[in-house]
């Protein structure tokens, strides 16, 4: 067997490391923007302070910023006066850090670089390519607590051992793409001087004036919040100016990386033509139900095959799945409803162009693909889950629930709001004793509060742009939605 020696040196190996880690001879990290995600200010505080003993897995989808948030990070530990040497960045996708492996990489900072004693801090990019990666960060957790770790995966498939090992050891803090508000920020647009906000339900409560006046100061936003909607969530792609180089970025990450090289290199997919066809599926029916007897029937595709096919999606962090609201039987044979990361993949994969914007029923999915992962955002970590509520000519799109409170959010993305429109929200509320829903609507003129009379439920109309605003400002802000 060939050793690693006799491919390359440990000296030479540091020289590698060395231009990942420009602070150990005191240069600045080139390029790092100023603009910091909402979740920044989780992933530090998990390592400067962290509320116990464990690693931090930071998983999210490729060009969705993790890297930039690590090296953020190393900013941040120096201000907090950690020494240079004592901070180690590395990314296993680089080819000769790959061959090496987590503990070859150490081997070589701990014999050049490495010095004293005290805190490490360890920040590995893109770990699935350690196959033993669990392994190791368990181990590491059990025994090295002078070493707080941090590691990232855009593709990262958990055996079920993996993840019963991880329980207890690791914090997983999901990256989502940008939020509405993350979106303005990089793009450096200016925002209008709308009120902060540290609740939504607080709406329930302005007066018709207030509601108004905060209407036409968001006016600016509604063109913004198209172009969001087309040129996507991924930072590099909405950094882009043309919307058609961003669509077609995006096209390569989505389908030439992900579907195409890393489902081959790590979950073993050999046949793509099938998985690629059943991703376009997917884009055609972004927000749907997901009946997946009729898509493998459709398909000419085995049904294990789609279900495998869903899972390995959902590990890629391509798409989210969202279950029927309730318990036992009510959930198991109800169908899933599918949701794709990020707003933009199915008009790019679909090359819809600004034509989206004059579709109206393709445009009102894609709004409620972008405020669901708004929701996502904001929930996953103190949700008891997300879900969707259905009944003959009734339902919710979005319901989500936490402790003792169920909110629930219906999106109709059209020119004006109905009272047959909040049907399906006033039938959920009072079955269930819910006092609040939502609707996400499209006009700004539209909002407004309807019901409350007689003790029935009360119905925020809020315009999705407003909307997707305010909860990405209290993402940022680190409030909760309700309370």
């Amino acid at each position: 067997m060939v050793s690693m020696d006799q491919i390359i040196s440990s000296s030479d190996l540091f020289g590698i490391l060395q231009e990942f880690n420009p602070w150990w001879s005191g240069r600045t990290i080139p390029d790092l923007p100023k603009w910091r995600r909402a979740t920044f200010r989780q992933l530090r505080d998990w390592v400067i302070d962290p509320p116990s003993r464990r690693a931090v897995l930071l998983s999210g989808a490729r060009q969705v910023g993790k890297t930039t948030l690590l090296l953020q990070l190393v900013g941040e530990l120096q201000l907090k006066g950690v020494p240079h040497h004592r901070i180690i960045y590395a990314t296993l996708d680089h080819p000769l850090l790959k061959l090496a492996g987590i503990e070859g990489v150490l081997r070589v900072w701990e014999e050049f670089r490495r010095q004293g004693e005290g805190p490490e801090f360890i920040l590995l990019d893109e770990v699935q390519h350690d196959p033993s990666w669990a392994t190791w960060l368990k181990h590491q957790v059990d025994f090295r607590h002078s070493r707080q770790i941090v590691v990232t995966g855009s593709v990262v498939p958990l055996s079920d051992a993996n993840a019963e090992s991880g329980v207890g050891r690791w914090h997983t803090i999901k990256l989502p793409t940008l939020s509405f508000c993350e979106y303005l920020q990089i793009r450096e647009i200016e925002q209008p001087d709308l009120p902060e906000l540290f609740s939504l339900t607080k709406l329930f409560g302005w007066s018709e004036g207030e509601r108004m006046q905060a209407a036409s100061l968001a006016k600016p936003l509604v063109g913004h919040f198209h172009e969001y909607l087309l040129r996507s969530g991924f930072p590099q792609a909405a950094l882009v100016d043309s919307i058609s180089l961003a669509q077609r970025l995006l096209r390569a990450d989505i389908v030439d990386k992900i579907l195409k090289r890393d489902m081959t290199a790590y979950f073993g997919v050999r046949h793509i033509a099938e998985l690629e066809k059943l991703f376009v599926y997917i884009c055609l029916h972004d927000g749907g139900m997901f009946d997946i007897r009729s898509v493998a029937s459709n398909l000419g595709i085995s049904k294990q095959t789609v279900e495998r096919y869903i899972r390995l999606c959902e590990a890629s962090h391509l798409v989210y799945l969202l279950r029927p609201f309730g318990y036992g039987k009510e959930v198991l044979r109800g169908r899933p409803k599918l949701y794709l990361a990020d707003a933009a993949i199915a008009g790019s994969v679909l090359l819809k162009g600004r034509s989206l914007l004059e579709d109206d029923t393709a445009l009102g999915l894609t709004v409620e693909t972008a405020f669901f992962k708004h929701v996502f955002a904001h929930y996953y970590g103190v949700s008891m889950g997300l879900s969707y509520w259905r009944r003959p000519k009734a339902e919710v799109d979005i319901i989500a629930e936490v402790s003792d409170q169920v909110v629930p959010f219906e999106v109709k993305y059209r020119n004006r709001i109905r009272s047959e429109d909040i049907a399906g929200l006033r039938v959920f509320c009072e079955e269930r004793g819910v006092s609040r829903g939502y609707l996400i609507s499209r006009e700004l003129r539209d909002f407004r509060v309807m019901g409350g009379e007689g003790g029935s439920p009360m119905i925020l109309i809020i315009p999705a742009c407003l909307a997707c605003y305010w909860l990405s400002r209290l993402e940022l802000q680190h409030s909760t939605l309700e309370g």
